[in-house]
């Protein structure tokens, strides 16, 4: 009999990482025999202050405003603002996601993840403290999670905001608990005192290279070119720089995916499989995003990722990039600043990464076959 699945995770989210992590982990599931379907949340209250307008309405038009105050060609910003507004339309039906809601839980399993399900201590109004995503209200037969993360939400952080205890009772019903990095495993063992099985991303565990036809194989640029991946913005004046003068002097394009940066380059509104072909023929990525180096490891491309500390409430990508690049031996592929660009070219040993990555593949259908 199929076993009917649901996944609750970040499949709304503006994000080609959110959907690629979804539709890979919907793949696999496939693969295991299993009817998938994706199941919402219900966004809770943030524990940490949002300090962006809390309307919606307003908070679109600051966005906006964000935009257009990013140092690039009026052309990139219109595109990413274009981008913006019809992503949900153009790519959640391609994994049959309506515009309507799903909060069915009546499965045989709900798996929760992957991605930054557990990330409760965040301003982020379309998730915040939701029990949902710690499997409150569950009616599943079953209740595991898959490569689930807290995020830069640390042990310290539950325990200042009081929700050890909340937290606790919720996960302690879980039938099996995966976690994708080594701060959640801490976490899972200090509230459970159980260790957690560890997975990778499903945009890791997909074969996405050789199992998906969906890919592009003939998207580049008129020349040679570096792609710059990470949210509009977010890499600093400086940075942004010192990537336009690297391209400049190497004679490369830049090549803007996911947001618009402060340099001259070509901002693409594409989707998210077209995203991996335009890694595939690059020459060269900079990130500060987990998913970004993903992108690059299965590319097998030469990558620089900017890792950033959490301060205060700040955002940080520290803890999930710095245990990502470990798992592969590529923590010298992390940088706090982009003095040293030049190392991009330095060799990386893919043999090693397609070795791990086997190995981890046969745990993570190990496990989702064993627990669905």
């Amino acid at each position: 009999m199929t076993k009917k699945v649901g996944i609750m995770s970040m499949q709304r989210i503006i994000n080609y990482g959110s959907f690629l992590q979804a539709y890979g982990l919907k793949s696999i599931l496939e693969e295991l025999g299993a009817k998938v379907e994706f199941v919402d949340y219900h966004p809770g209250k943030c524990l940490v202050e949002e300090k962006k307008e809390s309307n919606k309405i307003k908070r679109l038009a600051s966005k906006v405003l964000e935009a257009l105050e990013i140092d690039t060609s009026l052309s990139n910003k219109i595109n990413f603002i274009n981008y913006k507004r019809s992503y949900k339309k153009k790519y959640l039906p391609m994994l049959d996601i309506s515009t309507v809601a799903n909060y069915n839980t009546k499965l045989d399993t709900l798996v929760i993840g992957s991605d930054e399900v557990f990330n409760c201590v965040q301003s982020n109004s379309n998730v915040g403290f939701a029990p949902d995503l710690f499997g409150a209200n569950s009616e599943a037969e079953r209740l595991i999670s898959y490569a689930a993360s807290f995020g830069n939400t640390t042990l310290e952080k539950l325990n200042h905001y009081h929700k050890i205890e909340e937290i606790t009772s919720y996960l302690s019903v879980f039938n099996a608990i995966s976690v994708r990095d080594e701060n959640s495993k801490k976490i899972i063992i200090n509230l459970l005192n159980i260790t957690p099985n560890k997975n990778l991303d499903p945009v890791l565990m997909y074969d996405y290279i050789h199992k998906c036809n969906k890919i592009p194989s003939n998207l580049h640029l008129d020349k040679p070119y570096i792609i710059l991946y990470g949210y509009s913005g977010r890499l600093t004046k400086e940075e942004a720089k010192i990537v336009e003068n690297f391209a400049k002097k190497n004679g490369k394009k830049i090549l803007f995916l996911g947001g618009i940066q402060h340099c001259n380059g070509v901002f693409k509104d594409c989707s998210p499989f077209d995203v991996l072909g335009y890694f595939k023929n690059a020459d060269c990525i900079i990130t500060d995003t987990f998913h970004g180096t993903i992108f690059s490891l299965i590319n097998h491309k030469p990558f620089l990722t900017i890792v950033r500390k959490s301060e205060n409430n700040s955002y940080g990508n520290q803890e999930k990039l710095t245990d990502l690049l470990s798992t592969f031996n590529l923590s010298h592929r992390a940088v706090s600043e982009l003095s040293s660009i030049d190392s991009i070219y330095e060799s990386i040993d893919y043999d090693y990464v397609e070795e791990k990555l086997a190995v981890e593949r046969e745990k993570t259908y190990n496990f989702l076959k064993e627990n669905i």
